[in-house]
């Protein structure tokens, strides 16, 4: 097997960038039927996900030539978001491909930040086929989501503050889209404390890396399928070529979640207003309520609240 990208003394650079732009999320803690689950709230960034982790990591790393250029990405909204918030911070122009479909709330708030977007269909591959001939055209840097060293690396800063915060931890539990947020987590975790488990976590409805796992090569979902599930953030139709490899290496296995599971954990989570989840920052947690029987015993259990940008139509559903 190929060696890894990724090596943890690139996440700790990355950490070292990241310093004084994000936030360094605490542990927080839920209790539900006499057991206690750790919540990284990652909701609780500038942009209200996570995303801006590696896309500051990722555009900060650029040479100045590069910058100059602009940027551009595309996304369905948290990594739109992250990039628009670090091109800004970086004095750099954004370009964001975005399905028309995309939450407003994400719409309004990439626009807000000063990125200009183009608009496309619902699929990935349209988005991204998008992006790619806008930078052939104009030059821009493309800033990919997930499957590239310095998003990984970005995003792995989230689990060196975990175990710093826990240093007995024995099960992180990570949601899988594309797989960016998993791979940096999993390298930080188990190049750090090998005994750790690393699950990732998955609707049902967009269970490819799950498939992927099990089969032991990339598996690709219908676009149709996909877009059914409400976790807007996971409808990746399969996972990157790089965070695979990362995913194979250091993840202990995948579960996956039901819709009316992942609508029930954002409404356990909305009862405090520090880890109001969307929905798929609540499949983690989903996974720990639900599926206890699929994970490994742990006393120590971390699940990572990913995103906490839920169009307040929907927040306002569920907590009824």
């Amino acid at each position: 097997m190929a060696s890894p990208v990724v090596s943890l003394e690139e996440i700790r650079e990355a950490r070292a960038r990241l310093d004084g732009v994000t936030v360094r999320t605490p542990l927080l803690t839920l209790e539900h039927e006499g057991h206690t689950l750790y919540l990284k709230p990652e909701n609780l960034q500038p942009i209200g996900a996570f995303k801006l982790r590696g896309a500051y990591n990722k555009i900060a790393s650029l040479s100045e030539a590069e910058r100059a250029r602009g940027v551009i990405t595309y996304s369905s909204g948290n990594h739109a978001q992250g990039v628009a918030y670090a091109a800004r911070a970086l004095g750099t122009k954004a370009v964001i491909v975005m399905p028309r479909n995309a939450p407003a709330i994400k719409r309004e708030a990439t626009a807000a930040l000063g990125a200009e977007i183009v608009f496309v269909g619902p699929s990935g591959v349209e988005r991204q086929l998008k992006a790619e001939a806008l930078a052939a055209e104009h030059g821009y840097v493309i800033i990919p989501p997930y499957d590239d060293p310095k998003i990984i690396a970005g995003q792995g800063t989230a689990g060196l503050e975990i175990l710093e915060d826990l240093p007995e931890v024995e099960l992180v539990l990570v949601p899988v889209g594309g797989g960016g947020l998993i791979s940096g987590i999993s390298t930080a975790i188990k190049q750090s404390r090998p005994t750790a488990k690393v699950f990732g976590v998955e609707p049902e409805l967009a269970g490819d890396a799950q498939a992927s796992l099990r089969a032991g090569e990339i598996v690709k979902f219908p676009p149709e399928q996909v877009l059914q599930t409400v976790a807007d953030g996971l409808r990746a139709q399969y996972v990157g070529t790089l965070t695979f490899e990362h995913i194979r290496r250091y993840v202990d296995d995948i579960v996956t979640v039901s819709e009316q599971e992942i609508l029930q954990s954002a409404r356990i989570l909305a009862a405090n207003p520090k880890t109001v989840a969307e929905p798929s920052g609540a499949v983690a947690s989903a996974a720990w309520l639900f599926h206890r029987d699929q994970l490994p015993q742990s006393n120590f259990t971390v699940a990572v609240i990913s995103g906490g940008n839920i169009e307040p139509a929907l927040l306002q559903k569920i907590q009824q």
